[in-house]
Parts: structure tokens; C-alpha cells; sequence
């Protein structure tokens, strides 16, 4: 087997790898969910007896009796609503609605939707569309509690976190005729996608008060934008005894979430964006699933109950992250968050990866040239990996002469003629599979690069020069396709040929086969591809170059 052959079926073996990924993840049969479960009080409530969503209540409700297996089908999407409140930081656009004083509504100015609309700020949380996406948070006890029906009373409309300030608390009251008075109170920091919820509960009622909090995120499922280039949009959770575990809407409705887990987080997660809910990590809470129904789910958590006495006070505190996932950001907000920027099996290697592109940005200031620069240090790195690779293919091609000629004289005797290569490989002391293992050392590296310039919303509209605006979205020209194909062809040229026509075809193919792919893939993965080939290119001419000139002093 010629080592050029190798190389560009390798090359190959690549790309349907991550298309056999993304179907698996897309289309495979997903595990099972085995989360831990630890003993705790009996205080600790059941997924049951947190409140349906007013989606579920409504669907019930209207469910015919005939028929229960049946879905129920609506008009739309909808969700309760009250006042609205407005909140404007230095990261945040959002809105807090006086029913259930959820966080209804958040968009992030520092992140445009695309480069073509800067001024639009990316929104994550929504409530008006079909795309609902929310985080709710109540209390349930014995007497009389607020959960996110509850309609709570505002102050002000409006917020604003004032110049100088650190902090912005946004407090919502609620009463009951019992004598409960309950205080939610969002906080808000600058420069921190990190909001504080707390509920502080005054009981001036004449008995003993038990209650505790849930806070749960409700999503519509949505598809993916790319049917080619594959992300996550679901749900995921984290304990101490299981760090990351990915859990789809398929899951949650197949095979609900209930179980006691200490410590961790629960979060909805999609390409770039997360929002999760952070107990303290000292607590044990009940974490679940639902499913709602028209592709609504929820994903929450719920404490341990608290008993506050006639005439005292208590209170139940949370964080939620609702943001970009930026990886240093969510390792302190809560242990393994940020995990939620998965690389998958490769996480050893592209972590590395990503953190040494981040130096090389803070050094250069350009994400392009950094991927440049990256992809000239992991080349020196298998520098002598590579030239055995190529050195082998250089005495290949030099012996195609030779190679030619026990074909002619051989024919269609197989046997014969693979015996007789046998012995000009070892006769001329070349080893055919002398290039096999340097390459496939190197593939995954490119599988780990590939997966940090797709999932690292740092890269998120991150430009280089001229036409590319975004490294993170395929090139709008297809100009660095086109320039992969054309160094893959110049390969071609530097390798021994096929001594099969049809296998020689099929070479020749290839660089148009691989332009074709690689010109949905993101830009910068091609410019790292293209930069690959062209140092390949160079090193490949010096090893055959060298070698000719040995062989005609020799």
C-alpha cells in the first residue's frame, strides 16, 4: 500500500468519523441515564409534587377523556403573564414578569446575532414565541407558599445597574392572608452573567412554617440550524458523583429525571449559550424532568424542606448562569460547568489545544492569526513524525520505476507480483506502511482542533482578515476551500501515483471531494487545513529533494 493513498483515505476516514458522530448523536439510540441517588431526609419532595407548568395544566385540562393517550394539540405556545420588569447592566438586557417573578427574557449586548446585525443582541431566554425558554424558580409548604403562578408586586419597572456600582438587586414581594410574607430578590453584578436568587420568608402567622424552594428551566425543544456540523440543545446535570452527564428531550420524555443528588447544577445548553440552575454545593436536592407536552420540558431541582417558626424568618438562596459559556467563567461558578463546552472523548487534547489558541490571542490579538500560529507549533511538534512519513513516500515514488516494471513482467499473477514486491521493499530496505503511524497520530489532534473551533464561543464572530468575519461559520466566498483543494491537489503532484488507473481516478477526485466538504466546515478549521497543507507542501518538496540528490551522488 503507496503511503499517498494512505494519507488522503485517512484524510477521508476523517470526515466520515465526524459525520458518523453527528448522526449518532443525532439519530443513535441514546444511553440510559444512571444517576446516582443518595439517601436523605424525608423532607426531600418528590418530582410529583412540583407544580405543573401552566402548559401542562392547560393541556390536562383540555385532554379529551376518549382519548388520554392522545396528544393534545393547541394553538400555541403560551405562557401566564404579569407586568413586566426591566433590567439593563453592562451584560444584560433582561425582563422579570410579576407572574411567578420568573426571568423571562434576556438578551446580551456584547454578543450580536450575527456580524451582519451588531447592534441586535443575541437573546437566550424568551417567552414570546414558540421558542420558549425561561427560568422559573417558587416555594411550596404547608400553609401558603409562591410558586410560579404566583403574582408578585414590583417597585419599579425599571432597573438599571447605576455607573460605579457593583450590584443591582431587584426585589419582588408577595403576601398571603396567613400572615406569610415572601421577598424574591434578584441580583444582578457587573461584569458577571451570574444572577443571585434568594427568597426571604417572614412568617408573622401564628403557626410554624415548612416549606422549601424549586427552581427549574422550561424549554421548547428546537432543532439544530446545521444539518452538517453537529451541536447539543438539550438539558444536562452534574453531582458529585457524576460530573457531566447530557440529557436529551428524547430522554426526558422517554424516561424521566427523578432523582437525590448532592451538590451539582442543572442546566439547558445549546451551541454557545447555557443557563443553569446552581444550588449550594453542601446541599442535597431532588433533580427531574418533565415533559409537558408540544415539545415543552423542564428541567429542575428541589431543596430540602425548612421549617421557619411563628414570628421568624428564613430564607433559600440560589445562582443562576445565564450566558455565553465561556469556560473560565463557568469553572467558578460551580464545579465541572465547564464541561458544558463538550469536546468529547478527545477533552485531554483539546483542552490543551484551546488553551494554548487563547494564550496565542492574548499575545496576538487575532483569532485567525493565532490558528495560524497553533497549527505551526503542532507541525514542528511532529516534525520528524512527518518526514518519516514523507521520506517513505519519497522512496516509494523513487522506486516507481522498478515498481513498474515486476508489474509488467508479472501480470495478472497476484501472488507472484506481491512476492516479488515483497522483496524489492526489503531488497531496497523500504517499508510501504513506514508513513501509517505518524499520520494517524496527528488525526486526533485535527478531530480535537475541530471540536474547540466549533464549540469555543470565543471564536463566535471572531474575525481574521479581508472576507472572513466569522472563523466560527463556514467561508461566505468559499475562497479557503478552494485553496485546501488546490494545495491537497499539489500533494498529489509531490506522491508516487497508483499503480491501479481506476485508484488514480479516484486520487484525482479526492481534492474536489474534500473542497466540496470542507466548504460547509468552519473557516477556521479550513485555515488551519489549508495552513496544514501548505507546510506539508514545503516539507514534503525539501525530504524528496533531498533524497533525489542523495540517490544521484550515491
Amino acid at each position: 500500500m503507496d503511503n499517498q493513498r494512505l494519507i488522503l483515505f485517512v484524510a477521508l476516514s476523517i470526515v466520515i468519523l465526524l459525520l458518523w458522530q453527528a448522526w449518532q448523536k443525532e439519530f443513535g439510540t441514546p444511553p440510559q441515564v444512571k444517576t446516582a441517588t443518595s439517601t436523605v431526609e424525608s423532607t426531600v419532595p418528590s418530582a410529583t409534587d412540583i407544580p405543573a407548568a401552566p402548559a401542562e395544566q392547560k393541556k390536562a385540562a383540555a385532554a379529551p377523556s376518549s382519548s388520554p393517550a392522545a396528544p393534545t394539540v393547541t394553538a400555541e405556545k403560551t405562557i401566564e403573564k404579569g407586568e413586566r420588569i426591566h433590567i439593563q447592566t453592562d451584560v444584560f438586557q433582561a425582563v422579570i414578569d410579576t407572574r411567578g417573578g420568573d426571568l423571562r427574557d434576556v438578551k446580551f449586548p456584547h454578543y450580536p446575532v450575527s456580524v451582519n446585525k451588531p447592534n441586535q443582541p443575541f437573546q437566550l431566554l424568551n417567552d414570546d414565541t414558540a421558542k420558549i425558554f425561561i427560568a422559573q424558580s417558587g416555594l411550596l409548604a404547608n400553609t401558603a407558599a409562591p410558586s410560579h403562578h404566583a403574582l408578585y408586586h414590583a417597585a419599579h419597572k425599571d432597573y438599571k445597574l447605576a455607573d460605579g456600582a457593583a450590584d443591582l438587586k431587584v426585589p419582588l414581594t408577595w403576601t398571603s392572608d396567613k400572615g406569610i410574607t415572601v421577598t424574591k430578590i434578584y441580583t444582578f453584578h457587573r461584569g458577571s452573567y451570574v444572577v443571585d436568587v434568594s427568597f426571604d420568608v417572614a412568617n408573622n402567622g401564628k403557626q410554624a412554617w415548612k416549606g422549601r424552594q424549586y427552581r427549574q428551566l422550561e424549554r421548547a425543544k428546537v432543532g439544530r440550524k446545521s444539518r452538517f456540523v453537529y451541536t447539543f440543545i438539550g438539558g444536562a446535570i452534574s453531582s458529585v458523583e457524576n460530573k457531566y452527564k447530557k440529557l436529551s428531550f428524547d430522554e426526558m420524555q422517554k424516561d424521566p429525571l427523578s432523582s437525590d443528588l448532592k451538590g451539582g447544577w442543572a442546566a439547558m445548553v445549546q451551541h454557545y449559550f447555557i443557563a443553569a440552575w446552581v444550588p449550594g454545593q453542601d446541599e442535597t436536592n431532588h433533580y427531574y424532568t418533565k415533559s409537558l407536552g408540544d415539545d415543552l420540558y423542564v428541567l429542575g431541582l428541589s431543596s430540602a424542606e425548612k421549617t421557619i417558626p411563628a414570628g421568624g424568618k428564613g430564607d433559600f438562596d440560589s445562582h443562576l448562569y445565564v450566558g455565553p459559556k465561556l469556560q473560565d467563567k463557568l469553572a467558578a461558578v460551580a464545579p465541572h460547568l465547564e464541561l458544558t463546552v463538550d469536546y468529547g472523548l478527545l477533552t485531554f487534547i483539546a483542552k490543551p489545544i484551546f488553551w494554548s489558541l487563547k494564550h496565542l490571542h492574548g499575545l496576538l490579538g487575532n483569532w485567525g492569526w493565532s490558528i495560524i500560529l497553533l497549527t505551526m507549533f503542532i507541525k514542528l511538534a511532529f516534525y520528524k513524525l512527518s518526514a518519516a512519513s514523507y521520506r517513505s513516500m519519497a522512496n516509494m515514488r523513487r522506486m516507481q520505476p522498478k515498481m513498474a516494471q515486476v508489474r509488467e513482467r508479472y501480470g495478472d499473477d497476484r501472488q507472484r507480483m506481491s512476492q516479488a514486491m515483497m522483496e524489492l521493499y526489503k531488497k531496497e530496505k523500504i517499508n510501504p506502511l513506514g508513513g501509517c503511524l505518524p499520520i494517524v497520530i496527528q488525526i486526533p489532534v485535527f478531530i480535537s482542533l475541530y471540536w474547540v473551533l466549533l464549540g469555543s464561543v470565543e471564536l463566535r464572530q471572531a474575525g481574521f482578515i479581508f472576507w472572513i468575519h466569522d472563523l466560527s461559520t463556514k467561508d461566505p466566498y468559499y475562497v479557503l476551500p478552494l485553496i485546501m483543494g488546490i494545495s491537497m491537489f499539489a500533494q498529489q503532484r509531490l506522491s508516487p501515483s497508483p499503480p491501479d488507473p481506476i485508484q488514480a481516478k479516484v486520487m484525482m477526485a479526492l481534492p474536489v471531494v474534500f473542497t466540496l466538504f470542507f466548504a460547509f466546515f468552519p473557516a477556521g478549521l479550513v485555515l488551519y487545513w489549508v495552513v496544514n497543507n501548505v507546510l506539508s507542501i514545503a516539507q514534503q518538496w525539501y525530504i524528496t529533494r533531498s533524497l533525489e540528490k542523495a540517490t544521484a551522488k550515491g
